[in-house]
């Protein structure tokens, strides 16, 4: 029996004239179906999202108030979140449980953030007062690999700034957010937060709606540049947190086995599919292959399953795009002298399963090296010198996340800072939390997310002055 949820329009349960439908990747059967928003239906979302502005960014303590009874309702209702997350996703069941976890902690940290203002002293003037005021109507665009996760980085300092939200999920995974939209329906004001489902065009549709004034949106280079040009006449504001090749690199005098874990589950993480999770590792050639021998024994323990399976390690890539394309970037490494140390073929004969694959031996200029591979295929290189590692890590258009691993943690930290990439870990990977930003430098990103920085970015400025008398 597939499952059917229907989209949150003004405070209404919306279904479409039109389904498509969202298959389970770890069998290859359809789940459910979700509505296709129709351009009239976004229209009255959008309408409905403008309506609810005014008395909705009057109350602040409010605001903060129904953050927090979401993060109730999220986790009163987690199990079955959960389950649902894991069927049109992929990912392990335990997992799926820490990212609805996850996200109603972040409503809650959000809740307890300030809206600055700043008072200051002019000469001639009574007061100067310099606001942060909300920019209106935000259009949300969120990705499969955390369709939860990443919908509350969104909606959560959206609504506290004031700001009324249209959210578009990804129709890979639309299920558990519109259900979300579902269960917060009663919690939050009528047009306050809208949720529409559908394919690319109803994201042009968004990005270039008369009604939005922000646009926030989470995908790839070649989308969010699609974004950015459909926002460019209207002079939208942007957030786009993009792509990423992000490196480890591992500093001599490192005991491989003793970061060999971390490193392959910083790699591995939701099967590959973390846009900041390790894509490539730079190792010193003393320990390249031993690096590379220790990588591999790892992998080849994993279990992958159904991640309903309470025993499964990884799931499936979630869709058949993206199962190809690790597939083809991996078959191009074998052709271009790569060394398949572990893994990389198929796993069963139903549902998008891949083995994890540790490859040696490849140039820099090799596709799965070069290209961001969003799977479980992981390149490792080896390096001579620091200052060479330093420039490799660095070459490309990526700027997301690295990491920097050795026992000198000074050392690490100053060649972190050489790295042109948004966030830098020294001897750790993946550790996101809310109080951190995230974003990217180059063509990984256009402003942040998280933290009371990513807070601002749902603000604009306003100065207030009062004359003396």
């Amino acid at each position: 029996m597939t499952m059917t949820v229907k989209m949150t329009i003004d405070g209404e349960q919306i279904a479409s004239e039109q389904q498509f439908e969202v298959l389970n990747p770890a069998i290859e059967e359809v789940h459910g179906t979700a509505p296709e928003c129709s351009r009239d239906q976004l229209d009255s979302a959008m309408a409905a999202a403008e309506h609810a502005l005014h008395s909705w960014r009057q109350d602040v303590d409010s605001r903060r108030s129904i953050l927090r009874q979401c993060a109730e309702r999220m986790r009163a209702n987690t199990e079955e979140l959960a389950k649902l997350l894991t069927q049109e996703q992929g990912k392990p069941l335990a997992k799926a449980k820490r990212e609805i976890g996850g996200s109603a902690r972040w409503f809650e940290y959000t809740a307890d953030l300030e809206i600055p203002s700043t008072l200051i002293d002019v000469q001639g003037q009574d007061s100067v007062e310099v606001l942060r005021r909300p920019l209106g109507v935000v259009a949300a665009i969120i990705p499969w690999n955390y369709p939860v996760m990443t919908a509350v980085w969104k909606i959560a300092p959206a609504l506290l700034t004031g700001n009324t939200v249209v959210l578009k999920p990804s129709p890979y995974t639309p299920l558990t957010t519109l259900r979300l939209g579902e269960l917060l329906n009663d919690l939050i004001p009528k047009g306050v937060l809208n949720i529409v489902s559908g394919g690319d065009v109803l994201g042009e549709w968004m990005s270039c709606h008369p009604a939005v004034r922000k646009i926030s949106f989470t995908g790839s280079i070649s989308a969010g540049k699609s974004v950015a040009l459909s926002a460019a006449p209207d002079l939208k504001r942007l957030t786009l947190e993009l792509g990423g090749n992000d490196p480890a690199i591992i500093l001599p005098n490192t005991d491989p086995k003793a970061i060999a874990d971390k490193l392959f589950t910083a790699a591995f993480e939701n099967s590959g599919q973390v846009c900041v999770a390790i894509k490539r590792i730079f190792v010193p050639e003393d320990i390249y292959r031993e690096t590379i021998d220790e990588l591999a024994t790892i992998a080849r323990g994993v279990k992958l399953g159904n991640g309903l399976d309470e025993n499964t390690d990884l799931g499936p890539v979630n869709n058949r795009k993206q199962f190809e394309r690790v597939q083809e970037l991996v078959a191009d490494a074998k052709q271009n002298g790569g060394t398949i140390a572990a893994g990389g073929g198929r796993y069963g004969d139903k549902g998008f399963f891949l083995e994890p694959a540790i490859v040696g031996d490849l140039a820099d200029d090799a596709r799965l090296v070069a290209e961001e591979q969003f799977g479980p295929a992981l390149p490792i290189l080896p390096y001579r010198e620091i200052e060479e590692v330093i420039e490799r890590a660095n070459s490309g258009k990526f700027g997301l996340a690295a990491s920097v691993w050795g026992s000198n943690k000074k050392q690490a930290a100053e060649i972190a800072q050489e790295l042109d990439y948004g966030l830098v870990w020294v001897n750790q990977h993946l550790n996101i939390v809310p109080q951190v930003p995230i974003g990217g430098l180059k063509w990984s990103g256009i402003g942040v997310e998280n933290g009371p920085w990513g807070l601002l970015e749902y603000t604009e400025l306003q100065v207030i002055e009062v004359a003396e008398d």
